[in-house]
């Protein structure tokens, strides 16, 4: 079984019990698949999701998870926690096992909440250049005017982290109620953000992160499987 990734040859050096040397000729005679494509480097090197084939014989093809979760208020988005429910103990007995949660949310954040054993793609959840938007819907403690939509898409200054917070789309739904739509996500950002305005976020709830939109079939504290489209909505 492979860890995180190896040289092909090494891979099939164990698994098939030969010399490094016999697995260049295994490749010229294209009678090794990777990913269903001929492999022609013996230096590839190979993940622990790669379906890597002999002869059209699978001869590893470990399939990466990919879960969507409504997260409920009240459980910590990590995989361990000594003194409060995780959102992993929610999950089915032994499932939750190699999962980790790309982009997680705040204790009583509820809403969308990705999990994954595929470090790779949720590395790619996480790099800037992506501008991967988030989509939130918060319920505040005072009313609404048109002075915050003007204010987030400008950006706050946060003297703590000294940076300039990028742009946030605001929408005003009602007196109390404000969609958002931010790239980053800073430290309790919505809810300092809305603090500059001494107004209280009394809910916050995710409902996208990028295209993938909460299933509004999960009641919270559910999850299904991510669809391929979804996973690869984000993994480009």
């Amino acid at each position: 079984m492979l860890s995180n990734s190896a040289r092909l040859d090494r891979f099939l050096s164990v698994r098939l019990g030969i010399k490094r040397g016999d697995v260049r000729l295994l490749l010229a005679q294209k009678r090794i698949e990777v990913d269903g494509v001929f492999a022609t480097d013996i230096s590839q090197l190979v993940g622990k999701f790669s379906r890597i084939c002999l002869d059209g014989e699978v001869l590893t093809s470990r399939q990466a998870r990919y879960l969507m979760m409504n997260k409920p208020a009240g459980v910590v988005s990590a995989t361990k926690d000594d003194k409060h429910k995780t959102v992993v103990d929610l999950l089915s007995s032994g499932e939750g096992a190699g999962l980790h949660i790309p982009g997680r949310l705040d204790f009583n954040t509820t809403g969308l909440l990705l999990l994954t054993d595929d470090g790779r793609w949720s590395r790619q959840l996480s790099l800037p250049e992506r501008n991967i938007a988030k989509v939130y819907t918060a319920l505040l403690a005072q009313p609404l005017d048109d002075s915050y939509i003007a204010a987030f898409a400008a950006g706050m200054y946060f003297s703590y982290e000294d940076v300039t917070t990028r742009p946030v789309i605001l929408e005003i739904i009602s007196d109390y109620v404000a969609r958002l739509r931010l790239v980053e996500g800073r430290y309790h950002q919505i809810k300092r953000m809305f603090g500059r305005f001494q107004n209280e976020v009394l809910a916050l709830h995710r409902d996208a992160i990028g295209s993938v939109v909460l299933d509004p079939g999960l009641a919270p504290g559910q999850y299904r499987n991510l669809t391929q489209d979804e996973i690869l909505a984000l993994a480009c």
